[in-house]
């Protein structure tokens, strides 16, 4: 008799042939033998299709789907949606992750009957060194609830750091924009405000590849409006679900940091007179007219906190000879 797998692994692939077998190697690699990896080729132009093909022939618990293209989060929603496990993971495809990933969050997503389970990565650039290794300040290993600890909301974005009880995608229908940038912040605040139960590991399980071309080194500054368009759509939701004053100062934090700090940096680095660093502290303005009395601001680093300061300043080529000597020293 068939028996469906304990869990689902979605990869959306697209122009990865030279990342994807470490990508799946590393899946494959799992102590957690019981999952199906989805290869989901998002219309690849490469020879990463073909690749998935081969790939399914060696192992009997990958399925390839292939597709128009429809950007990360299309393809992330094919793969959601033709998951049979009861849980999902969400793997970059140039991404990797370590050989416990799978066992630990599902353990701890069965103990702790959660519907998320949140652990940590690191950051990786091209030539191999580690960035930034990063876990969440949240209490581990126990379950938690937005409810009891609403600044659960200020907790990273990233779609790839969780394994999700498949019931909430289906209970929810939230799913993710498709030919979108920041598909995350569009879904993930959402995701943890309709989530009965939370479980943070202490753990880094996740690799996330810095190459050249990501959001973060992508040098077409206008696409940053994005996160404004994010911005509206998550702030319309939680109005819309009575939950906007419950959680106001939690999404002001992310608003501060997402759409006007860190956007703002990513913007006067490529262009320091582009008049979307005006639209970013705008909008800030317009959403939350009292953001400098956001408790959670004393939560920023001391370098964001000169930052944040530097910005309300308009200071920018002072940020960006900041950024220069740092990128100097290594």
């Amino acid at each position: 008799m068939f028996r469906l797998p304990k869990a689902t692994v979605v990869v959306p692939v697209y122009n990865v042939e030279n990342y994807l077998i470490k990508c799946v190697d590393s899946i494959l690699a799992q102590t957690e033998p019981d999952f199906e990896l989805l290869l989901v080729d998002d219309g690849s132009t490469d020879s990463s299709g073909a690749l998935c093909d081969k790939l399914a022939e060696k192992d009997g618990r990958i399925r390839v789907i292939h597709q128009e293209n429809q950007g990360l989060g299309g393809a992330r929603n094919t793969g959601i949606q033709a998951a049979v496990g009861d849980w999902l993971l969400l793997v970059d495809s140039d991404d990797w992750i370590e050989p416990q990933t799978l066992e630990k969050a599902l353990e701890a997503g069965l103990r702790e009957e959660a519907d998320l389970v949140v652990f940590g990565y690191r950051s990786v650039d091209e030539a191999g060194r580690t960035l930034q290794t990063f876990l969440e300040e949240a209490p581990k290993d126990r379950a938690l609830s937005l409810e009891q600890q609403p600044d659960l909301l200020l907790a990273s974005p990233s779609a790839c750091i969780r394994l999700y009880r498949r019931e909430l995608l289906a209970r929810t229908g939230i799913l993710f924009p498709p030919r979108v940038w920041y598909e995350d912040m569009r879904t993930t605040p959402k995701l943890l405000a309709q989530s009965k139960q939370v479980v943070f590991l202490d753990f880094v399980g996740y690799n996330y590849f810095q190459r050249t071309g990501s959001i973060t080194k992508n040098q077409n500054a206008e696409r940053n409006r994005e996160i404004l368009d994010a911005f509206e759509d998550l702030l319309s939701w939680f109005r819309a679900q009575g939950l906007l004053e419950r959680y106001r100062q939690e999404l002001c934090y992310l608003a501060v940091y997402h759409a006007f700090l860190t956007a703002s940096v990513r913007v006067l680095l490529i262009d320091r007179k582009h008049p979307l660093l005006r639209e970013f502290r705008e909008s800030l303005e317009r959403w939350f007219p009292d953001w400098r009395q956001c408790p959670y601001l004393s939560r920023l680093s001391r370098s964001h906190r000169l930052l944040l300061s530097l910005l309300e300043k308009r200071c920018y080529g002072l940020i960006a000879l900041l950024f220069a000597v740092k990128s100097r020293l290594g």
